[in-house]
C-alpha cells in the first residue's frame, strides 16, 4: 500500500493527531482576517488558543516571556479546534521578533513560536509629504 505511515521517522504533518495531544497557537485566521495565525496583532485583540482534553481553570495555563494573559475561557470553541483560550497582551517595551508561547495542561505542555512586528510610526515626521495634497517631502 502506497502512502505515508505514522511511524517515528515520518514528518509530523503526515501523522494523525493523537486524541490526547496538546496544541497551542496565537490567534486564528478567519474569513475576515487572513494571515494572523502565529502573529501578534498590535492594536487589536489577540487570543491564545489551546487544545487540551480536560482543560479547566486552575489546571491549565498559558505562558510567554512577552505576553500576559487574562479572561481565560474553557470549553469547545467555534471554528477552531480548541478547548481553552485567553486574551493575550504584549508586555510593554517588547521588541520585534520571534517568541515562545507555551500551554501547560493536565501535566503536559506544548510550545509554539509567534512573531511580534515592529511598532508603527505613531506620528508623521516633520517635513513629510502628505498623501493626496500634491505636496512633496522637504
Amino acid at each position: 500500500m502506497a502512502g505515508a505511515t505514522a511511524g517515528a521517522g515520518d514528518p509530523v504533518a503526515n501523522r494523525a493527531p493523537q486524541a490526547d495531544q496538546v496544541t497551542v497557537q496565537l490567534n486564528q485566521d478567519t474569513a475576515a482576517k487572513q494571515g494572523i495565525l502565529g502573529h501578534f496583532q498590535r492594536g487589536d485583540v489577540n487570543v491564545a488558543l489551546a487544545n487540551c482534553a480536560g482543560a479547566k481553570a486552575g489546571s491549565a495555563t498559558f505562558s510567554s516571556p512577552v505576553l500576559w494573559f487574562s479572561d481565560y475561557s474553557f470549553g469547545q470553541f467555534v471554528d477552531v479546534k480548541a478547548t481553552m483560550g485567553a486574551e493575550a497582551y504584549l508586555v510593554s517595551g517588547t521588541a520585534a521578533g520571534q517568541y515562545p508561547l507555551t500551554v501547560t495542561c493536565g501535566g503536559k505542555s506544548s510550545t509554539t513560536t509567534f512573531s511580534v512586528p515592529a511598532e508603527q510610526v505613531g506620528q508623521v515626521p516633520a517635513g513629510a509629504a502628505k498623501a493626496g495634497d500634491g505636496s512633496t517631502a522637504e
